[in-house]
């Protein structure tokens, strides 16, 4: 599984009834399609930053203005590629301002860096193949 965390500009119920909208009749988890595996993660009662590096946190923090204290935890199977309808889910989640983090990079993504396939420390958002690619590439320097 591949994991991305958003991070919604505006209040958790309003996420949450966005997606009880556009994803009905589901919930712990939502599913996007079988493939995407949705849901909210706080640091009082989950596991959110549990293992995250503190610089991360950080970073996260200065770009969001404070700390956040819930997100929306997105699973993508590895059975798919998940980028078209990750971008999808992001582009409802972020409509109004926010940031998403993948496993790629320590970049706090904004929805028009997404969107507009911006590249920042030499890869886009989501970007598995690109990120391998530089990790096969450095390990046989």
């Amino acid at each position: 599984m591949r994991t991305v965390f958003v991070f919604p500009a505006g209040e958790r119920a309003e996420t949450i009834a966005s997606l009880d909208w556009h994803l009905p009749q589901q919930r712990d988890p939502w599913t996007l399609d079988g493939n995407l595996y949705i849901d909210i993660d706080d640091e009082e009662a989950g596991y959110l930053f549990s293992d995250w590096d503190p610089e991360d946190v950080t970073i996260l923090e200065v770009s969001v203005g404070r700390h956040p204290t819930w997100a929306v935890h997105i699973d993508i199977s590895g059975r798919i590629d998940g980028t078209a309808e990750l971008h999808q889910l992001i582009a409802l989640l972020l409509k109004h301002g926010g940031v998403a983090t993948d496993d790629y990079t320590t970049h706090p993504w904004t929805l028009p860096e997404i969107l507009s396939g911006a590249v920042i420390d030499g890869l886009h958002f989501f970007d598995f193949r690109g990120y391998h690619e530089l990790n096969h590439e450095e390990g046989r320097s």
